[in-house]
């Protein structure tokens, strides 16, 4: 059976840092284990990257790297193939240009409102509901 395509927003990824227990680190500790296929783009990897460093989350350069580092082993690279403009928040737009050249099934985040609720084939969700749709048994 083939992997679930997803893309990660970066406030999904900067709660996994922060929330060790919370469902944004069970999606992200999934993507790491090949459970889920993670795609990124150059422009996703940069963004991760500067707001993981930011000094206002506290979290070490050298966890950042360690961490950085095993997202580019696992994560699949694509370079968008067209720009998208369907975010109110511009910056958003780089992760539905990420899930559209990636075939991706799901786009992750913390945000929904910055997001059309679908876009082409991707649906666009948080991490509880990614789990909730891939683990229907675990569901109250």
């Amino acid at each position: 059976m083939p992997r679930l395509k997803v893309v990660l927003d970066t406030n999904v990824v900067v709660s996994a840092h922060l929330k060790p227990d919370g469902f944004e680190r069970f999606v992200l500790d999934l993507t790491l284990a090949s459970k889920l296929q993670l795609f990124v783009s150059a422009e996703i990897l940069d963004e991760y990257e500067g707001v993981l460093l930011r000094p206002k989350f506290g979290i070490a350069p050298e966890l950042i790297q360690a961490s950085l580092n095993l997202i580019k082993s696992k994560a699949k690279k694509v370079k968008p193939k067209r720009k998208i403009t369907e975010s109110p928040d511009p910056d958003d737009n780089q992760f539905l240009e990420c899930a559209d050249s990636a075939g991706a099934d799901y786009l992750v985040t913390g945000n929904k409102r910055h997001f059309p609720a679908s876009f082409g084939n991707t649906l666009v969700v948080n991490a509880r509901e990614l789990i909730e749709i891939i683990t229907p048994d675990l569901q109250r």
